[in-house]
């Protein structure tokens, strides 16, 4: 692959410096995405701050949660897929479309489309794999592109992008979150030529690899990269 030719611009020194200042922050919210794989919590947002809270829920359902959650933000944002997954989460196991529609009416945009989308692929997962996710995660093991592979191909309303936020978001590393953000700010520092969301895996992959050289030449670790270019752009760090 052509190597990213980069200048020492005040852009360049200004991102530097701006991840000297999160790169705390960033690495605990890191932390927090294994943190809520290995341990028994769940996602709330309240008075608009995220919260990692105990649960006494099964791991499958706590992963669904999350996966549903990434169904509900695409084309959206980080806060709106929180309230709606907060307003349905006790509906997101045995829940039809309709009840979710309901609770979702005056909140969310996509009030009907996302809630069959989430009980699509809730009967998919039942009906092929005993609803029994994780151990579906695990099975892939050393399969790092096959996983994200599985998600695109089974998850109903699932880019790779949507595939890759659900991974990163339950603490596995490596995928890019190729948004508008993201894909902005590539644009700006010379990475990528355009802010157009890539259609074909190949191309996913293609400007994924060019994040991954630009995170090398920068010196600042590729998962963090991606929350620290998304959080120039949204002035927050979520999920």
């Amino acid at each position: 692959m052509q190597n990213i030719k980069l200048t020492d611009n005040l852009a360049l020194r200004n991102l530097k410096k701006e991840y000297l200042l999160k790169k705390n922050k960033i690495i605990f919210r890191l932390k927090e995405f294994d943190k809520f794989y290995d341990g028994s919590c769940s996602w709330f947002f309240e008075d608009g701050k995220m919260e990692l809270r105990e649960v006494d829920t099964n791991d499958n359902v706590r992963l669904f949660e999350e996966l549903c959650f990434c169904i509900l933000t695409a084309n959206t944002s980080a806060e709106m897929g929180m309230i709606s997954i907060d307003a349905i989460r006790d509906l997101l196991i045995n829940g039809k479309v309709e009840e979710m529609t309901a609770k979702l009416e005056k909140i969310y945009r996509f009030k009907n489309l996302r809630p069959a989308y989430i009980v699509y692929t809730r009967e998919y997962l039942q009906k092929g794999f005993d609803f029994k996710l994780k151990e579906k995660i695990e099975s892939f093991r050393n399969d790092f592109e096959g996983l994200r592979d599985f998600f695109v191909e089974n998850v109903k309303g699932f880019g790779y992008k949507e595939a890759s936020h659900f991974l990163r978001n339950i603490g596995i590393k490596g995928y890019a979150i190729l948004d508008k953000h993201i894909l902005s700010s590539l644009l700006e520092f010379g990475v990528v030529d355009e802010v157009k969301m890539p259609m074909t895996r190949d191309k996913y992959k293609e400007i994924e690899q060019k994040m991954k050289k630009f995170s090398n030449e920068i010196d600042i670790p590729f998962d963090e990269l991606d929350l620290l270019l998304w959080s120039r752009k949204t002035g927050k760090v979520l999920k």
